[in-house]
Formats: structure tokens, C-alpha cells, sequence
């Protein structure tokens, strides 16, 4: 039995969306489980709209998703390979020239048959096909054609694709029996569908892959949701590539449409966040800071991991740190009206003073320190501390949440804390 070889082929006429993604994927997954070769071909065969930097991008998009390919081809690389098997037709009188174009003749009245790896028996009637181009009058290939010529040279067994496909696959049935070509098994993955059931688009998440990478998705959570998008390793939502990969069945791949749900997206993502290494995080978080302004050259690399590991149980995207945590990066804290407003319906003058002056005499300005000066303060005043660890909260994050008030004040630093104490009660 021949060893299984299918292939991934993007056309560079723009960036690797999701939809591409979650087939490259299922090629990949497919050949390491059977122990099989992966192809990455790159269908460059319209000059005018394929771009080099549409290439690269899909390249970078796969090595990032961990989608390690055993071979390469860019089919612009090989015109004279399909040039030369069009002619073979010709000369056998199976194809036709008009002009400088290339046509397959398509004899009527016969039933084109497959088995499909997902979908089962799928017929066709050549009465419904014309005759193929093979050739353009430009010297270009078909895409039917290129495509069935190296799928054949390369020795591919199992042609996996998106249902969209489906109509030409008779045609290229047509084409590999007239060039005396075995014909691969093929499967056809269900289309991803947007929230409202219709074809997935921008509003719902058909961005490029390199998109959500700038997002801020870590490479494994995307893989982990995408994988889930037509196929189950059953009762388990939160797996990785290795281990989906003993479990992949392209049979087991359901026909029915995928829906696209970005929340499911950021919970998955959020599970590998909560789990990954801090000092890994921070590397891939402090570009970010810089990127928005928040981090000048000289930062303090174990404030930003110790903040990191403060709010990576808070965060579905990397982005997330920087809505959440940016406040422990600026000078200024930008109160709006309503913390204002809330700060000032309360008699917080006294108490917000005292807890100031108190601070800044801290030594060490740690957790434990803060949280005692703190607790000493409201015993004294005689007040509920959740009466003041609410709005000192909203002095310093301008949030009503995060993570324990006494290490947010630690990471903040003992300057920032006190005058932004001072600060909130117009001092």
C-alpha cells in the first residue's frame, strides 16, 4: 500500500484565512496519523494577482501554527511540466487546440462516480461538463489542470479540500483519465460558517490567520479551536496537536456546516494562555506594550513578568494585558467621569490621605506590608474594608476589577500608588 501523501495549495492572491487554515490543518493532522508525507504547493499560475508578499505571509502564517511541510513546489516554477503533458494529449487526440489555448475533449452521456472520504458517493453527468481548458491562449495553466498534473507527479494519494471543490472534481476525474493518471481519494471538509449561518466573512471572522496572530491568539489555542471546527476526539474541548493527532479519523470529519464562534475561540485561547510559561508570555506581551507606547527601552523586565503573571488568568488575547493592565504603564491616570463621579459621591478625603502618607513611609512596599498598613487604617477608622478597597481600586486601575488589590499595589510601585491616592481626592 502506497504511503500517504496529500498537500496544502493556496493561491498567494491574498493572506491565509481561517477557512485555509482549518484545511491545511486537517491535511497535516490526516498525514501524521497515518504516517505520511505533508506537501505544501503554492498555485501561483495567475501571474497578475499572485504577490510575493501574499506568499510570505502564508509561509510565516503555516511555520506559526506549527504546520511543518516535507515538501515545497510554487507551480510558476513549472509551466513547461504542464505545457508539455497538454501537448501529450493533443498528440493523442484527446485534446484539441483553439487558437493558442488547449481544450480536453469531454465525451457525453457518461456517470462520474466517487467514493468521498466524508460525503460518500457523489455522481456526475458529463452531459452537465463542457470541454476543458487545459491550456490558456496566454501559455498559463487551468487550474483543473495544473492541479491534476501534480497531484499526479508528487504522488498524491488523498486530495483533501473545502466542499467548495466539489464541482470540479469530475473534471479533473476526466482530466487524470485521459493523461492515464491514477485517481486519488478525495474529501471534501464542510464550509465555515459565520454566527448568522451564512458564509463566514470578515464581521465573524474570516480575517488572515497573521490577523490573529497581531490579536494576540497564541498559535496553539487557534489550532485547538480550528481543529474542533467538523471533527471531535471526543469528550475533550482542550487538546493538543500531538495528541489530536492519534485520534484523527478524516472519516470522523463532519458533513454538516462548522459555525464560527469567536467566544469559544477566546475561552480555548484563554486555556493555553492561563498555562503557558510567564517569562514566554512577557516575550510575546512586551512588543505589545511597546507597539501602544507603554514601555520605553530601559523597563523593568521583572515588573512587567510579575504583572503578566498577576493578570494572565484575566486575559482571552494577549491585547487583553494591554486593556487591562496598561494602567500600571502610565504616568497619568486617565479617571473618566463616572469613576469621578463615583469617587467624589464619597467622603474619601480623610481616609484616602491618611492610607497615602502611610504608604509612602512602606518599607519594603510588598503584598504583605501594604495589606497590613491598609488593614490597620480601616480598624482605626472604624469603617468596612470593603468600603475603601472599592474605590482605592478606582483610584489606581480606573477599574472596578482585577486581580488582589495589595498586588496590584505592589506591581504598580509605591509612587504611583500614593500619588495617585492623592491625586483622586484633589491633593
Amino acid at each position: 500500500m502506497p504511503m500517504v501523501k496529500v498537500r496544502f495549495a493556496p493561491s498567494p492572491t491574498g493572506y491565509l484565512h481561517i477557512g485555509g487554515a482549518r484545511t491545511a490543518l486537517f491535511n497535516w493532522m490526516y498525514a501524521r496519523a497515518q504516517g505520511g508525507q505533508f506537501v505544501l504547493r503554492i498555485e501561483d499560475t495567475d501571474l497578475e494577482r499572485s504577490k510575493p508578499e501574499y506568499e510570505r505571509e502564508i509561509l510565516d502564517s503555516m511555520t506559526w501554527l506549527g504546520l511543518t511541510w516535507d515538501e515545497f513546489y510554487k507551480q510558476s516554477d513549472r509551466f513547461a511540466v504542464y505545457q508539455e503533458q497538454a501537448e501529450k494529449l493533443v498528440a493523442e487526440g484527446k485534446a484539441y487546440r483553439d487558437g493558442t489555448a488547449v481544450l480536453l475533449k469531454v465525451d457525453k452521456g457518461r456517470v462520474i462516480k466517487f467514493d468521498d472520504l466524508i460525503r460518500e458517493l457523489i455522481t456526475f453527468n458529463t452531459d452537465e461538463i463542457k470541454d476543458q481548458v487545459l491550456m490558456k491562449s496566454d501559455g498559463s495553466p487551468a487550474y483543473s489542470f495544473s492541479c491534476v498534473v501534480d497531484d499526479a507527479l508528487m504522488g498524491i494519494t488523498h486530495v483533501i479540500r473545502g466542499e467548495d471543490h466539489i464541482s470540479n472534481t469530475p473534471k479533473q476525474i476526466l482530466i487524470y483519465e485521459a493523461l492515464g493518471f491514477k485517481v486519488p481519494k478525495f474529501g471534501h471538509l464542510p464550509l465555515i460558517m459565520g454566527a448568522d449561518g451564512a458564509r463566514l466573512s470578515k464581521r465573524f471572522g474570516a480575517v488572515a490567520v497573521s490577523d490573529y496572530r497581531g490579536e494576540g491568539f497564541l498559535p496553539e489555542g487557534l489550532v485547538n479551536y480550528l481543529m474542533l471546527l467538523g471533527w471531535s476526539p471526543g469528550n475533550q474541548e482542550i487538546v493538543d496537536l500531538k495528541n489530536a493527532c492519534t485520534k484523527f479519523s478524516i472519516k470522523k470529519v463532519n458533513k454538516t456546516a462548522a459555525q464560527f464562534d469567536m467566544e469559544k475561540l477566546k475561552w480555548t485561547n484563554a486555556q493555553y494562555i492561563k498555562k503557558a510559561d510567564t517569562a514566554f508570555l512577557t516575550d510575546l506581551i512586551v512588543p505589545l506594550l511597546q507597539e501602544e507606547g507603554l514601555l520605553g527601552d530601559g523597563y523593568d523586565r521583572k515588573r512587567v513578568e510579575t504583572a503578566v503573571h498577576l493578570y494572565k488568568g484575566r486575559m482571552s488575547t494577549l491585547r487583553d494585558f494591554i486593556e487591562r493592565a496598561g494602567f500600571l504603564f502610565v504616568r497619568e491616570l486617565v479617571l473618566g467621569p463616572e469613576v469621578k463621579a463615583e469617587l467624589a459621591a464619597k467622603d474619601l478625603a480623610r481616609p484616602f490621605s491618611l492610607l497615602a502618607d502611610r504608604l509612602e513611609q512602606a518599607a519594603p512596599f510588598d503584598v504583605v506590608t501594604t495589606e497590613k498598613i491598609f488593614r490597620g487604617l480601616v480598624a482605626e477608622l472604624n469603617m468596612p474594608s470593603g468600603d475603601l478597597v472599592h474605590p482605592v481600586r478606582l483610584a489606581l486601575s480606573a477599574s472596578a476589577v482585577g486581580p488582589g488589590l495589595f498586588e496590584t499595589m505592589a506591581v504598580l510601585g509605591k509612587d504611583l500608588t500614593v500619588e495617585r491616592l492623592r491625586r483622586a481626592v484633589g491633593k
